[in-house]
C-alpha cells in the first residue's frame, strides 16, 4: 500500500512540474492548490531536497523548484524515496539475508513477479506523463 506521503510527494512534484518556469514557487501556494496542509508538506520536502529532486531558495522570491525536467522524474524514484523499499514481502527487501526456505519456496516467484511488475509500471511513468496535454493555442 502506498501511503499519503508517497502520493502527496507525487502531487507536490507534479504541481511544481505543472508550473515549471525555472522560478522558485512558494510551497504555501503548492499546498493550497493541492489541498494538503503546509505542515504535512514540510515533512515531505526534506527527503526530496536531500535526494536532489528539488532546489530551494530562501528570502524574497524564494521557494521551491524542480532540479530536472519533468520527464526525468520517474514515479518509481519518487515512491522509493518517500515509501522506502517497496518489496511486497520481507524476503525481497534490499539488504535482507536470503530466507532459508527460498530454494524450495513455491510462492517466491509470485512475489518476485509482482515486485517486478510494480517496479516496471512506476519506472515507466514520469511526471511529464501526468501533465495535462498542451493544446496548440497553449504552445503559441
Amino acid at each position: 500500500m502506498i501511503s499519503t506521503k508517497g502520493r502527496y510527494a507525487i502531487r507536490i512534484l507534479l504541481d511544481l512540474a505543472q508550473h515549471h518556469t525555472g522560478d522558485y514557487l512558494p510551497m504555501k501556494d503548492v499546498a493550497r492548490r493541492q489541498g494538503i496542509s503546509l505542515k504535512y508538506v514540510e515533512r515531505i520536502l526534506p527527503v526530496l531536497k536531500e535526494n536532489g529532486l528539488i532546489d530551494t531558495q530562501h528570502g524574497k522570491g524564494g521557494g521551491y523548484r524542480l532540479t530536472r525536467e519533468p520527464g526525468d522524474y520517474t514515479l518509481w524514484e519518487i515512491l522509493q524515496l518517500t515509501e522506502g523499499d517497496m518489496a511486497p514481502v520481507a524476503c525481497l527487501k534490499r539488504g535482507m539475508t536470503p530466507c532459508e526456505r527460498a530454494p524450495e519456496c513455491r510462492t517466491l516467484p509470485v512475489w518476485e513477479g509482482y515486485y517486478r511488475l510494480t517496479a516496471d509500471y512506476f519506472s515507466g511513468m514520469t511526471l511529464a506523463d501526468l501533465l495535462p496535454a498542451q493544446s496548440e493555442s497553449d504552445e503559441k
